[in-house]
Order: C-alpha cells, then structure tokens, then sequence
C-alpha cells in the first residue's frame, strides 16, 4: 500500500493567506477555538472545504445520509472538482450501508475512499449479522476518531461525527457535542495521525472491497442527486448561515476568536490497537495520557463524558481524587436521555460508590423541543432546537488544562475502540469550559443527583424524584439487565 502525506504548498491559498500571519506572529504556538453550537461547527467544516485549494482530509465515525451529511458530500465533490485532492478514512460500521455512494466517490480522480476494518460483505442484513458472529472479536472494535482537516491548515477534532443531529438540524434528538478548530502546528500533527491511520494494515482502499461499485456512471448519477439536494435545500437554516453567519467572513478574514497555547498535545490511539491480543497501554495512548492527568488534578476535576462507565478502578481514583480534596464534577446522560440504554445501566452500578466518595454527579434532560417564537423560529442554544442527548467528550483539569475528543470515560473507549483528543493547557479555554458545564448543569437542563437517606435523589428546578425520571419501562429494564449481566467491558 501506498504511503501519503498532506500536501504543503507556499503560502497563497484562502486559509494560508488567514492564518499565516497570526502563526508567525506566536511561534511555537498553536490557536484553539471551542465550537460549541452545532450551526458554527458544521458552517466551518464547509467553508474550509470551499476555502481549500490543495487537501481536505475527513475521518469520521459516522456519516448520515441527511440534510447536512448530503451538504458536506456535496462540497467535497466541488471541491474535487476544483482539483483538491480529498482523502475520506471511515469506519466500516457506519459506512457499510453507504457502501455504493462512497464507492461513487471513490471513482472521481481527485478522492480516495479507504475502510478501516472493513466487513467483507458490502450489503445486506444477513452478510451482516453471519460475518459479526463469525468474526465478533474483531468487528467489535472500531475507529472512532473524528478529524476534518482543510489544506493542512485548519483542523477540526472532537466529538461530532457528520449528520444532522451533531449540528443541531435534527426534528427529534439532537447532540450537545463539542469540537476543536485549530490552527498552527497541532494541524500538522493531525495530518500526522491521519496519515498514520491512512497507512495502516487495517484501513482498505475500497476498490479492493468493492471494485465494480466504483464506477464513473455511478458518480454522475450520486453527482446529479446531489445537486439536486442542494437546490432543494438552498433555503434551509444551514444554507442561509453558510451565506449570511459573520462567523463566516470573520473565518475567511482570518479574524476568528482563537486562544493561543505552547503547551499542547494531539493524542490518537495506535491503530493497531483494534488487532492487540493483550491491553497495552502504549496503543491506547489516550487513555494512558488522560487517566493520569486526572489524578494529578489538585484542585478541580470536572468532566462531560455521554458514556460513563468508570468501572471499580475508575470510580476509586475519582474517589481518591475527591478526597484529596479536588472537587469533581461529572455530567452524563441520564437514563431518559442516553440513546444506549444499557450504557446507563453500567454507570448505574457506580453512582452510589461516587457520591459517598464525594464526587458530584449530574445527569443530563432529554429537553423538549422549543416552542416556536412569534416569528416562528425556534429558540437555538447550545441544546439546539429539538431534544437532547449528551455527546460532548471533554474535562478540564484544575484551571488550567482541558481535553476534547472522541475519548468516552468506558471500557470500550480505553480498550476497544481507536480514539483521540487535545490535551492544552489554557486557563481561558477552561474558563469557557467551565461556563459550558454550568449551564448544562443547571436545573433547568440536568438533574443533581445526590444521596439522602440512604437513596438517591434527583432534583431539577421543578423539585426532586426519588426514582430515575423520564423513563420508560423498556428503558429500565435496558439498564437493569446490562447492570445485571455485568457487561460493563463491550459498553
């Protein structure tokens, strides 16, 4: 297999002549900006694509077939069409339903599609399940890194995969998530990353999977579809910010609202840790960097993790760490919220251990939709216009250092799945992130769940219950039996 690098080129496209300046002028440094709201994160992803003149690099988890994974798809190909050349490295649970639309792509000169651990069956049901029994071990572990880098210039990494309910755009459940845009040399770092995924044993061009689905006539008919889409869509709330949001000139200006760090690290699990017999800490580099990071935390400890299973070593060193005297705050889904109920049956078993630890615990409202203004426009904050589920993967440590990734605080995050993440020391991003837990923390959006009595209680700003809120039957029996089984390893 072929190696291959980003393309570097002299200063003198769009997003060299916007950041070339403000790099020079803090050597050594790179720039991070928080995107919280879900129409800023997906109108950066597009603009850097129309703003690319050499590369565009996307890794990704997941990417839906909506209104705003058609958009991105669409200017991927104008782009390529432009003589970018675009890299796509997906991860096969996900893309495996899609394989005909990305093996289109894959037929256009200027982009290359590869799999990372591919099923061998391209399509349907049965293939499926008999391959996922056959070979459970290892289709069971999975690459969910999330990287969207513009002419290694600008990256963006974090928790959002491509879809509508990661932006907000979603009529049901949408994801409080959170994404770094960065700037300067963690952007080559990267690249770095994503190349070392690229190159990888387990990542397959999809002409080998596939060869006949890649297949000119099939591009122009996925290109006019496209098209299509996007005429229909041209008035749509994402169409009109791409054209009208000040967040977008103000990235094209270079004028954009970054903080600046030399202390910084990209970290991405090995991706061989999908192949390791054994746990090894030296491929679940994440992990391996984070956990101690956080027992070092001396005075605040405060964590968003959607998946939250911290297990009996896990729980004791948050404990630990509370008693020690840092304060530690934790947000998760509740079990109304979290669209894995079993993933909240495995946190469940740990709740008590924690708060008599110390540890404060919140648990996230799945909100109902807003109801529309006078003007018929729905309320947007950073729990979008519909429902909510947590998605964000993010803590900071003390006031001074704060993670973003992929990273879940889970079994199947440290040893199953590829993940990644920055680690930066920035006492102003902490200040933001810290204001972003407070008000995702707030009665009316979360429950405090605490112990009185020797029960536990959930208490908003409309009072308190003292059985698990919101819930469904199924929900609950979900929960019970994963706590039950004890299957806190595959959540």
């Amino acid at each position: 297999m072929e190696l291959a690098t980003p393309l570097v080129a002299p200063v003198s496209a769009p997003l060299d002549r916007a950041f070339a300046a403000p790099e020079a002028s803090h050597p050594g440094q790179s720039a991070f900006r928080l995107l919280v709201d879900g129409t800023e994160a997906f109108v950066v992803r597009m603009q850097t694509a129309r703003m690319a003149v050499r590369s565009l690099d996307v890794q990704t988890y997941i990417w839906h077939a909506d209104l705003t994974g058609r958009f991105l798809a669409w200017q991927l190909l104008e782009s390529a069409d432009r003589g970018v050349k675009v890299r796509l490295l997906l991860d096969d649970m996900d893309a495996r339903a899609k394989n005909a639309h990305f093996a289109a792509l894959a037929a256009h000169p200027n982009i290359e599609v590869r799999v990372f651990n591919p099923f061998a069956s391209r399509s349907g049901t049965l293939g499926f399940v008999s391959e996922g029994a056959r070979n459970f071990k290892r289709i069971n572990r999975r690459m969910h890194n999330k990287t969207w880098i513009a002419d290694n210039r600008l990256a963006i990494v974090g928790g959002r995969n491509l879809g509508d309910e990661y932006f907000g755009a979603s009529d049901e459940v949408n994801f409080v998530d959170l994404d770094f845009g960065m700037v300067g040399p963690v952007v080559r770092d990267a690249s770095a990353s994503f190349d070392h995924y690229w190159n990888s044993p387990s990542a397959y061009p999809i002409q080998l999977l596939d060869a006949q689905a890649v297949d000119v006539k099939a591009l122009e008919k996925l290109r006019l579809r496209l098209d299509e889409y996007a005429r229909q869509s041209a008035g749509s709330h994402y169409a009109l910010a791409l054209r009208e949001d000040p967040a977008v000139q103000r990235l094209i200006s270079g004028d954009w609202s970054v903080e600046w760090s030399g202390t910084y690290r990209f970290i991405a699990d090995d991706p061989l840790k999908i192949s390791m017999e054994k746990r090894d800490a030296n491929r679940a580099a994440v992990s391996a960097v984070l956990l101690p990071a956080m027992r070092d935390a001396k005075s605040a400890l405060d964590i968003i993790s959607p998946y939250f299973v911290p297990g009996d070593k896990g729980s004791t060193g948050l404990v630990n760490t509370a008693r020690a005297g840092s304060q530690v705050r934790i947000l998760t889904n509740s079990l109304a919220a979290n669209d894995v109920a079993a993933v909240h049956g495995g946190y469940s078993r740990y709740r008590n251990k924690l708060l008599k630890g110390g540890v404060q615990l919140w648990e996230l409202k799945p909100l109902a939709r807003a109801t529309p203004d006078e003007n018929g426009k729905s309320e947007k904050s950073v729990f979008g216009s519909s429902g909510a589920s947590l998605h964000t993967k993010a803590l900071s440590i003390d006031q001074a250092r704060l993670f973003v990734g992929s990273y879940n605080l889970d079994p199947r995050s440290t040893w199953l799945n590829c993940e990644q993440g920055v680690l930066v020391d920035s006492p102003a991003l902490v200040t933001q992130f810290r204001a972003i837990f407070e008000a995702q923390t707030a009665g009316s959006h979360a429950w405090r769940v605490t112990r009185e009595a020797g029960g536990l209680r959930w208490t908003d700003d409309k009072g308190e219950s003292a059985t698990e809120p919101g819930t469904t039957f199924s929900q609950r029996m979900q929960a019970w039996l994963a706590r039950t089984l004890r299957l806190d390893a595959q959540l």
